[in-house]
């Protein structure tokens, strides 16, 4: 019998539009492991007055990025998917499933039930673990394999979940690769800003090893790329809400470039496996502005995409699934 591949992804509006992203920010935003606050207190705030404004400006940086072809992180998602299950092959069924918008995991559970899968392995896409991307994942994908539309399954597929990969050979290797080709594609950089998703302080101190994990994944690749301390900065990005975050800030970093004597910076985001708006806008677009803001030259800013369906991080993918280290 084959065995379930099951990649898993916060997800995406259907299109970009206010009423689209308003659905995926509701269903996104009322998650607790993403925002923890007491449902009286969050529920009245998020309906009457962040929504409202924030699905408006959230569709029209949708807009800047939205492509022919759809949403990117479910264009680069599902290419993402068909490579593996090239590279995997006929002994492996690997499908695709997303929390909160796009093709979701009970869909995923169904069709792999349906071709008699019932062994399957679960692979988010995040490769520092944080209670507010991958247990997400966890929680929608046993609560889509236990019961379909409000029903228990007779059948409970046996899951197994790639553990937290943030240190893996394999993806630090496709780390070096994505960027050194991104390095000889240009002028060189004189300095690269590693910057990954923001978190509130307070879930750190509450256990949440997402700093220490993003820690191992800064040491292992500056190891492989042979970085100085002086080569590079870290910094975390997409701040919401007024809790103190995970710093420094992207932003305040970018828009400090120009003043430190950086005029050809590298944008790289470790993080994200998969192309998406926080990359492609916020990094993208909403970066240039910030470095060109402290007096940097824009069209010297330059962003490393992420790994993407790079055949080196198809292969680092192919090894995790493989490997024993599951839980």
């Amino acid at each position: 019998m084959s065995v379930g591949v099951l990649l898993g992804q916060v997800g995406t509006p259907e299109a970009p539009t206010p009423r689209a992203v308003r659905a995926y920010l509701a269903r996104f935003l009322s998650d607790r492991r993403i925002v923890d606050y007491p449902a009286w207190l969050w529920q009245p705030l998020l309906r009457g007055v962040i929504l409202p404004f924030r699905a408006r400006r959230s569709a029209r940086l949708y807009q800047r990025i939205w492509t022919a072809e759809g949403s990117p992180l479910l264009v680069e998602s599902e290419r993402q998917r068909a490579a593996l299950q090239v590279a995997l092959g006929a002994g492996y069924r690997v499908v695709l499933g997303m929390a909160y918008a796009g093709p979701t995991f009970e869909k995923a559970i169904d069709d792999l039930l349906a071709d008699g899968i019932d062994d399957v392995i679960v692979l988010p896409m995040f490769p520092q673990y944080s209670s507010a991307t991958t247990a997400s994942v966890y929680d929608a994908v046993f609560a889509s394999a236990t019961d379909r539309a409000g029903s228990a399954r007779r059948l409970v597929p046996t899951l197994r979940c790639v553990q937290p990969y943030y240190d893996h050979p394999g993806y630090i290797d496709a780390l070096r690769k994505r960027i050194e080709d991104t390095i000889a594609a240009g002028d060189p950089p004189d300095h690269v800003v590693l910057t990954f998703h923001g978190l509130p302080e307070r879930y750190v101190n509450d256990g949440d090893p997402y700093r220490v994990h993003c820690n191992r994944t800064v040491d292992a690749l500056t190891a492989a790329m042979q970085w100085r301390p002086s080569d590079y900065t870290v910094a975390f990005q997409s701040r919401f809400g007024p809790e103190k975050w995970l710093g420094p800030s992207t932003a305040e970093i970018l828009k400090g470039l120009n003043a430190r004597g950086v005029t050809r910076p590298l944008v790289v985001a470790p993080g994200f496996t998969t192309d998406c708006l926080e990359t492609l806008d916020e990094l993208g677009n909403e970066g240039r502005e910030e470095f060109a803001e402290g007096g940097g030259e824009p069209s010297r800013y330059r962003i490393c995409p992420c790994l993407n369906d790079q055949p080196e991080w198809i292969q680092a993918m192919v090894q995790l699934v493989s490997a024993p280290k599951m839980s």
